[in-house]
C-alpha cells in the first residue's frame, strides 16, 4: 500500500485538459488496494439574481448530467481493476471538495490550477482556497 492510499481527484469536466492531468498524477500516486475518489463540483449560482435565469430542475438536470459524464471520464482514463469511488456535488467549489476530503476521510487532494493571473492574487482561486483550508495533503497540478 502507498503512503497516499485514499485518494481525491478533483474533475472539472468544462476543463478537459487540466482534469486529466490531475488524473495523471491521482494515477501516478495510486497503488493496487488504494481507492481513488474522483469528485465534480456543479457550482451554485445562487437564488439572487444570477440563480433566476436559470429554468426550474436546473440544479437535478447538471446533476444527472454530471454523474452521466464522470462515469464517462473515469472509463476513459481509468484502468480497470481500480476501487473508484464518485462524488457529485452541488455548492460553493472549494468548500464542497474540502466537505468531500473529510468526509471519505482521504489522504490526498489532487486539484487542477492554471497559472495565476492578477485578479487570482487578489480574489484566491479555489485550489489555493482548498491548499489554505484543507486538513490533507493538497497537491496542485499545474496546466
Amino acid at each position: 500500500m502507498s503512503f497516499f492510499s485514499n485518494i481525491l481527484a478533483t474533475i472539472d469536466l468544462g476543463d478537459p485538459e487540466t482534469s486529466e492531468a490531475v488524473m495523471q498524477g491521482a494515477l501516478e500516486l495510486l497503488d493496487d488496494g488504494d481507492t481513488l475518489n474522483v469528485i465534480c463540483v456543479v457550482p451554485n449560482f445562487g437564488v439572487g439574481v444570477v440563480g433566476s435565469f436559470f429554468p426550474d430542475g436546473y440544479e437535478e438536470d447538471a446533476l444527472k448530467n454530471t454523474k452521466v459524464a464522470l462515469h464517462e471520464f473515469t472509463a476513459k482514463h481509468v484502468p480497470k481493476g481500480h476501487n473508484v469511488q464518485h462524488i457529485i456535488s452541488f455548492g460553493n467549489v472549494y468548500e464542497e471538495i474540502i466537505e468531500a476530503a473529510n468526509k471519505v476521510d482521504a489522504d490526498v487532494i489532487l486539484i487542477g490550477s492554471h497559472r495565476p493571473k492578477l485578479r487570482d492574487y487578489l480574489l484566491g482561486p479555489n485550489a489555493a482556497r482548498v491548499v489554505r483550508h484543507a486538513k490533507q495533503s493538497v497537491f496542485v497540478i499545474r496546466n
